[in-house]
């Protein structure tokens, strides 16, 4: 039986969650910029959902990011309160691998209920790094490149260092800027990462890392931790002294201090496909998550659960036509 969960929940709701993203402190953070939550539970999963209202309507969008596969059980107790909450669409990302079973999970889902393929709002793979193996095996199975540049940025004197103070979260936020501006990517404001920075990190128990040279931070991640499961899910760097390789000894950083806390996986927060765009912007960070040999995992992507179908039609048909309107803008900016 589905319920919405209470404050006495909140322990066990977290030992459940698959992913930060499913975690009470992310619903505390989202509470905090204004958005609805709703937590369900059910027996040993989990369904946190946002409540996304559409401009100018009474009509909402819900979002349950990295859950499992419901059941069909639990299909009904959300479409039940999406109609309540005068949602037309709840749209799933479960962080459930693209397996058979998975596949036929959904496809009796889609028996039962209106499931359609939908616009995904998380990429669909991401690298998955065992680090329950010793350092000494986790070097060796990097690509050679990777490995020298770690030690490279060791030997130029960069340091890796945690600092979750407000001063090291400035620093984090100007190298945000800095890098959306060189790399021309959509960033969420700043009032957004402090409030991120405040929940996940000063109250949650997350990371933050500052890589050092000479005086200079020239990279700052986000990291956080649930399950035994470690995750990178922000980064920015400065375009100094790139030749210090100071990202490279980051991540590597990153690993070790994930194995000192008990994480046996590192999940990279995700990547691009088995035949990436070798001129697509991402294939940088891409190649470079990939250096350190983790598996590329493929998710079994993004299903909406439609509620309205007559404004749900309408609605897909404006977005198509919204994003056809920012990529003409964006070339021709370019």
């Amino acid at each position: 039986m589905i319920r919405e969960a209470t404050e006495k929940d909140k322990q066990i709701f977290d030992k459940v969650a698959r992913h930060p993203l499913q975690s009470w402190q992310w619903g505390e953070f989202r509470k905090k910029t204004g958005v609805e939550v709703l937590r369900l539970i059910e027996a040993r999963n989990v369904f946190q959902i946002t409540w996304h209202r559409i401009p100018k309507t009474r009509l909402f969008i819900g979002y349950c990011p990295k859950s499992v596969i419901p059941d069909s059980e639990a299909m009904k107790g959300i479409e039940k309160v999406a109609i309540e909450r005068g949602a037309i669409t709840v749209k799933f990302e479960p962080n459930e691998k693209n397996t058979k079973e998975n596949i036929e999970k959904i496809g009796k889902l889609k028996k039962i209920f209106e499931l359609t393929p939908g616009k995904p709002l998380f990429t669909k793979y991401t690298f998955q790094l065992d680090i329950s193996k010793s350092e000494e095996e986790i070097l060796k199975n990097m690509h050679q490149k990777t490995r020298y540049n770690l030690r490279l940025a060791e030997k130029k004197g960069v340091k890796i260092v945690e600092d979750n103070s407000e001063s090291a979260f400035e620093e984090y936020w100007k190298l945000t800027e800095e890098t959306t501006k060189r790399q021309k990517f959509f960033a969420h404001s700043k009032s957004y990462h402090k409030k991120m920075w405040q929940t996940m990190i000063v109250d949650g128990g997350g990371h933050l890392l500052k890589a050092v040279y000479e005086g200079k931070t020239l990279t700052a991640w986000v990291l956080f931790e649930l399950n035994s499961v470690l995750y990178y899910p922000y980064g920015a760097s400065s375009n100094e002294n790139r030749e210090v390789m100071a990202n490279n000894l980051m991540m590597w950083e990153a690993i070790k201090l994930g194995k000192k806390h008990g994480c046996k996986m590192f999940d990279m927060w995700g990547s691009m496909g088995p035949e990436p765009d070798m001129t697509d912007p991402w294939f940088g960070f891409h190649k470079f998550k990939q250096g350190y040999g983790g598996e590329l995992t493929e998710f079994v992507g993004t299903y909406d659960l439609v509620v309205n179908k007559t404004y749900y039609d309408i609605y897909t048909v404006v977005e198509k036509l919204r994003w056809s309107f920012l990529k003409l803008v964006a070339k021709i900016r370019k």
